[in-house]
């Protein structure tokens, strides 16, 4: 590990449990989330191989393991030349370099023309066609870390219709009620839902945290008005946040850019935690967030990283963690982790330096 937790009192599970219950852990949880070539710089570093992603996990101390059900099912999309095509969705994108890595953008929207035709027969999976069972092995194997079923892309509405349509056509058809969207969007979210429901049922009682998403705004303000949000958006999450309430676990809303207007209502409606964070997007701010969700909402991110971690000195990246812990850490509900995902121009020196920072300064007593 970057720095051996000496003063560790708890396992991982033991921690995530009593942060998402609002109590005081031992120390805040933290967690890792990355684009491929700082994942590689940290891998390089640590000397572990290109896929050991368990061994750089435990190397940095993180306190969360995802599990998944494999798809078992026949082929849904045949490949495309010079495009990588989602295995489940159907979504294409085209790798795009810059000077310090790549993105994987969405292109070829297949849902363009609002083609209620496409909609109706789009190929999305059968819930029933994934090894639940194989959640068992996985919860076992992590049975002493804080365990996720999701991720950020379940329950999405906005960006994931813009994966089909593009995002300026996505907006304009969920303001004007396109019957192409809607349908795709119903048959999607309808899969994840049954999807979610099977692994529930298989490992409920085993799992710590439910992770959903969806991006609300931009950095100065609201991406969609509150009557368009009540509408279109939160009548879908709140089928979410009810099943996952049957099971009485936690939901964390991944949520990008000025999104803290929608939280009251998130709040009614049920959700338990809120990720990503970006400090430096309107009413985002760690001082903003806790005094006035911190009674009801558990925090997941704030350290950005469109500021010192990348941009910055280890020294900056060092001062800006302890101020966030500061802010965040009194009466617990806090995981250190950072905005989104670190990005490909991230120092290596600066990422080992946010989670050397985290243990020494994440402590309790």
């Amino acid at each position: 590990m970057i720095v051996t937790p000496q003063k560790d009192r708890m396992t991982s599970k033991q921690r995530v449990i009593r942060t998402f219950q609002k109590e005081i852990p031992d120390r805040v949880p933290v967690n890792y989330m990355y684009n491929p070539s700082i994942d590689q710089k940290l891998k390089v570093h640590f000397g572990l191989q290109p896929t050991d992603d368990e061994g750089l996990r435990q190397a940095l101390g993180v306190d969360f393991r995802q599990v998944d059900a494999a798809y078992t099912g026949p082929v849904l999309f045949e490949p495309v030349p010079d495009r990588k095509v989602d295995p489940l969705f159907g979504t294409i994108t085209r790798y795009v370099s810059h000077d310090t890595g790549g993105y994987w953008e969405n292109c070829d929207f297949s849902l363009v023309e609002g083609d209620t035709e496409t909609a109706l027969n789009w190929n999305f999976p059968n819930p029933d066609h994934f090894d639940y069972e194989s959640l068992d092995v996985q919860c076992e194997k992590y049975k002493d870390y804080g365990l996720v079923l999701g991720s950020n892309g379940l329950g999405v509405v906005i960006c994931r219709l813009g994966f089909y349509m593009g995002m300026s056509q996505a907006m304009i058809s969920l303001q004007l009620e396109d019957p192409a969207a809607l349908i795709l969007m119903d048959r999607l979210l309808d899969f994840q839902f049954k999807h979610l429901e099977r692994m529930l049922h298989q490992v409920g009682d085993r799992v710590q945290l439910i992770w959903m998403g969806e991006d609300l705004g931009t950095q100065i303000g609201p991406l969609v008005s509150m009557k368009l949000f009540e509408r279109q958006v939160l009548p879908h999450h709140q089928k979410f946040f009810d099943l996952a309430n049957a099971y009485n676990v936690p939901v964390m809303l991944h949520t990008c850019g000025s999104s803290s207007w929608a939280y009251p209502k998130y709040i009614q409606a049920g959700l338990r935690a809120v990720d990503t964070l970006q400090p430096d997007a309107k009413n985002m701010d760690p001082c903003y967030l806790k005094e006035t969700f911190g009674e009801q909402l558990v925090f997941h991110g704030c350290i950005s990283t469109k500021g010192a971690v990348t941009y910055g000195t280890p020294e900056d990246v060092e001062h800006e963690v302890r101020d966030t812990l500061e802010i965040m850490m009194p009466g617990g509900g806090y995981c250190l982790a950072p905005t989104h995902r670190l990005q490909d121009n991230t120092p290596l020196e600066n990422a080992l330096a946010m989670y050397r920072a985290a243990y020494q300064y994440g402590y309790y007593s």
